[in-house]
């Protein structure tokens, strides 16, 4: 019985209040001055509750900078609540960061979203991190890019220190960097620059995209000396065709700066669309490396054997040597072969597509605009 008296008088209120914002009985003075009372009590109810948020994330801030912040670590701007100091970045990185130091000092600390930077800008300290203690900072953040266009950062630049990074360099040193790998592509290097002289030569009196003849030229003593003559006419053209729009895209997007690197809780959103469009271009590299690993195997198998005919002078031949052997501990694995092939193909690329079509190229002569020289 008393559960339906409670329900009636609920419901005797909620008609009540409905009666409130009726015009007609709103035309008396009592229950007008009740529903004005109201309003003004939400309205003051909703600010309440915006300045009691207000105080509770700045004292959240607070907290955070006085209390959690590691004893020792070095001073640096505050920045603003959650972001930090993006918003307060000059494009002119290096003149933002000389002011810094002269505010702060020789090392300083600076939050780019939810990640911790130290900036060094003085060369007895530098000195002290990149050579004298190299392996306690040898380690890095992989960028989500990175990881993607590396194979998981499997590469050299990105892996981090230990067995594997030491097998990776060991191969670098030996066959990648060496005297002797450069001094047996010399003739390579001689023939490819000759064709593009003579190119240039011929056509005398029309226009020539200098950096487009730059970029091939570089191509081709690359990708020799990667899988010397693994492709052969169609097919290392069309290799050829599409690695310039994949290098450059992807060279794009490692230099592009993505808000899911300094907010990791928001890469699995990708906002910017960055992880979805490497993933496309990281494939479409994966295919032509295993089309021309693949068709390397098929050629040393017909030459009767892997091992008997892998010492040829290209790269991939050597990768493909030692990942058979057994003297490297941590193995090569395909991966990382993969990633060591795309090391060597973005190092020289990203130069070459910076010259290809930026007013650099005007050295040349009076007469070079942008992309033409007549």
């Amino acid at each position: 019985m008393s559960r339906y008296l409670h329900g009636a008088m609920i419901n005797c209120f909620v008609g009540a209040l409905s009666l409130i914002r009726c015009p007609a009985i709103m035309s008396f003075p009592v229950l007008s001055q009740f529903a004005s009372i109201k309003i003004a009590a939400t309205e003051n109810m909703s600010l309440l509750a915006l300045v009691l948020s207000a105080v509770f994330a700045l004292a959240w801030y607070l907290w955070i900078i006085c209390f959690r912040t590691p004893k020792g670590s070095p001073p640096g701007p505050f920045g603003l609540p959650i972001v930090g100091s993006l918003p307060f970045l000059d494009p002119e990185l290096h003149t933002y960061f000389a002011d810094l130091a002269r505010r702060y000092g020789p090392v300083l600390k600076i939050m780019l979203g939810k990640k911790v930077c130290i900036v060094v800008s003085s060369p007895s300290v530098a000195r002290e991190v990149l050579k004298d203690q190299d392996t306690t900072f040898a380690n890095r953040d992989v960028p989500i890019a990175a990881r993607i266009a590396t194979y998981g950062g499997k590469d050299i630049g990105w892996n981090p220190y230990g067995p594997e990074w030491r097998m990776l360099r060991k191969i670098c040193v030996l066959k990648m960097l060496s005297n002797a790998t450069l001094d047996s592509v010399y003739g390579l290097r001689r023939r490819e620059v000759r064709t593009m002289v003579k190119y240039l030569y011929e056509q005398a009196g029309s226009p020539v995209n200098v950096g487009e003849q730059m970029f091939l030229t570089i191509l081709n003593v690359v990708t020799g000396m990667i899988w010397g003559g693994t492709l052969q006419g169609e097919a290392r053209d069309m290799v050829a065709a599409e690695f310039r729009s994949l290098v450059s895209g992807i060279v794009a997007l490692l230099g592009k700066p993505n808000v899911s690197d300094f907010f990791p809780g928001l890469a699995r959103f990708d906002l910017q669309g960055v992880a979805k469009e490497m993933k496309v271009l990281a494939k479409r590299l994966d295919g032509i490396f295993e089309t021309v690993i693949d068709q390397r195997v098929r050629m040393e198998e017909e030459r009767g054997g892997m091992r008997s005919s892998s010492n040829g002078k290209d790269f991939l031949a050597y990768l493909l040597k030692v990942k058979d052997e057994e003297d490297f501990n941590p193995p090569l694995t395909m991966d990382g072969l993969k990633a060591l092939l795309m090391v060597r193909l973005r190092i020289p690329y990203s130069s070459i597509i910076f010259l290809a079509g930026s007013p650099c190229t005007e050295a040349f002569s009076p007469a070079l605009n942008t992309d033409k020289r007549k």
